[in-house]
């Protein structure tokens, strides 16, 4: 059986009036959906198709990366839960995009899902002036943290339309 990427669920539009969490939170599922529109219907030969050489940029690279974006700021960070990397390790730091033609896409998409479930429970228990120390750098927030999670994803958007396009020219949001 070949596999295909789900279909994304509905996106909705971030609140246009509202305070800042609803407005920041709501900017963050709709690049999370934004994404997960890029991948649905593909194989998982096409969703490891790299951008060009020598690039490991692919769609589940991208994937698998913003898993781990999602473990380590919110459960690693903000949680403090005692998680270590998935996809990558010091001896093999760019495992998360170079080791798609061994990965398995619909764990990894799973495991997406599942990283999102668990940042967003994390989320609702912390209020956006929280700090936590991070080591050997300056304090953070939860608002710094949730900021930088949501441009991980606007950023990383823009390479994925690229990749679908390329793949087999969709394009648009």
């Amino acid at each position: 059986m070949t596999y295909t990427a789900p279909p994304a669920p509905e996106r909705v539009e971030p609140p246009e009036i509202g305070d800042e969490r609803a407005t920041v939170e709501g900017f963050l599922e709709y690049h999370r959906t934004t994404f997960a529109r890029k991948l649905e219907g593909l194989t998982a030969e096409q969703l490891r198709r790299r951008a060009v050489e020598p690039s490991s940029l692919s769609l589940l690279g991208l994937a698998r990366h913003l898993a781990e974006v999602e473990r380590t700021w919110w459960r690693d960070r903000v949680a403090g839960e005692d998680v270590t990397p998935v996809t990558y390790s010091d001896d093999n730091p760019d495992g998360d995009f170079d080791d798609v033609g061994t990965a398995d896409p619909e764990a990894d998409l799973a495991w997406l899902l599942e990283e999102q479930d668990h940042a967003r429970r994390i989320l609702a228990q912390r209020s956006l002036e929280d700090v936590w120390e991070h080591p050997g750098r300056p304090d953070k927030t939860v608002r710094w943290v949730l900021t930088h999670v949501l441009e991980e994803y606007a950023r990383h958007n823009g390479h994925a339309d690229l990749l679908r396009e390329r793949i087999d020219g969709s394009v648009g949001e």
